[in-house]
């Protein structure tokens, strides 16, 4: 296993080079060839490509991906390195490791059929040339078992806050800030305005009382207990508005970024975010963007984590434990689109995205182990 993580990770696969990724799609197809007995279909995208293997009626879908956030060059940085039981390079832990603990873990059953195995190489991205081949394959799926990395501790990702994500444009009309601002509509004081009304909805969505501020749903999420999603946030990000120092500004915007642990949060975010009105006579709003991906609720992973819980037990390996967490993956997509998933079933270790990314080497065979148990139980 170690062997084929040190392949995978010596093949840098940023997300923005595509020449990259689909170089890295043929070291992932050989290394499943050679595991699996059978080479993966090969899709290209928009010039993404992905992999898929399919195995008689797919039944379990095993989801991850390939391509990373590390830039071309990261490797010569942050080299493959193994010391002390501990893997480091670009990737490792984000989630080349789950990709060989996939391969590993079919090649240990007796027949693969039954099983689509699907790996995509633009998660990182939000995955837009996939999403639609994540969302047919998981329709006719009974589970979807996602090899992302574990959260702290080597807990499973047991819910996923959705995402949404929107620009608010603000369109005013210039003049001049010093013979005749009368003569404009301030683009930018009107997005203050706007900013404000922002602020407000997840108040509104999550039942806060009027007159407490915004802040009391950071408490409340810093409040939350262990494994639970918290509730939703829409927080107003990178703000842009006019042009020169002495004019009245014409044009402004802002980014929101929205976090819903249900569907119906995220279907009333984008009910107010649409019911936004301009406050100053001369402006036009404009709303762009909306849902991005579904929340991946407790209740499409709670049966599926009961049975990794009871196979945890049989193989010898520590409790498991679930946990609620606010980034999103593949796994939201399967869960919107009725597939009951469970998320997290990768590396166990820490540092995604970071210097630091790290896989506990000692984890890879009990992990391994489970996923092939979870697959048996749903084919059974």
């Amino acid at each position: 296993m170690l062997e084929d993580l040190e392949e995978l990770v010596g093949c840098e696969s940023f997300s923005a080079d595509h020449e990259a990724v689909a170089r890295s799609a043929a070291v992932v197809a050989d290394q499943g060839f050679r595991r699996l007995g059978a080479r993966p279909e090969t899709i290209v995208i928009d010039g993404v490509t992905h992999l898929r293997w399919t195995f008689g009626t797919p039944r379990v879908l095993i989801l991850g991906h390939h391509d990373t956030v590390w830039p071309i060059g990261t490797l010569e940085r942050i080299p493959w390195s193994l010391t002390d039981g501990i893997a480091r390079g670009p990737g490792v832990f984000d989630m080349k490791a789950g990709l060989v603990q996939a391969f590993h873990a079919l090649a240990a059953l007796p027949s693969p059929d039954g099983v689509c195995v699907l790996v995509t190489g633009d998660e990182e991205v939000g995955s837009p040339s996939s999403r639609a081949l994540i969302e047919e394959t998981a329709r006719e799926c009974a589970a979807a078992f996602v090899l992302e990395a574990s959260a702290d501790g080597g807990a499973l990702k047991t819910a996923r806050k959705g995402i949404s994500i929107y620009e608010l444009v603000v369109h005013g009309r210039a003049s001049h800030a010093g013979l005749e601002p009368e003569k404009g509509a301030n683009a930018g004081i009107e997005l203050a305005h706007q900013i404000l009304a922002i602020n407000g909805i997840a108040g509104r969505v999550n039942g806060r009382p009027p007159g407490v501020t915004a802040a009391a749903d950071g408490a409340r999420a810093a409040g939350t207990p262990p494994g639970s999603l918290g509730p939703a946030t829409v927080t107003p990000t990178a703000l842009f508005g006019g042009t020169t120092v002495n004019t009245v500004p014409a044009l402004a915007h802002v980014s929101v970024d929205v976090r819903v642990p249900t569907l119906a949060a995220q279907e009333r975010v984008d009910e107010l975010m649409r019911a936004l009105s301009p406050r100053l006579a001369g402006t036009r709003l404009e709303v762009n963007g909306g849902p991005n991906r579904p929340p991946l609720e407790e209740a499409s992973s709670a049966a599926l984590f009961a049975v990794a819980q009871r196979i945890a037990a049989d193989l010898g390996l520590a409790p498991l434990t679930g946990v609620g967490v606010g980034g999103a993956s593949d796994g939201n997509y399967t869960a919107g689109a009725g597939c009951p998933t469970l998320d997290g079933l990768g590396a166990v270790g820490g540092g995604a995205h970071a210097d630091g990314e790290h896989v506990i080497v000692s984890e890879m065979p009990g992990r391994t182990a489970l996923l092939t148990g979870l697959v048996q139980a749903v084919l059974r």
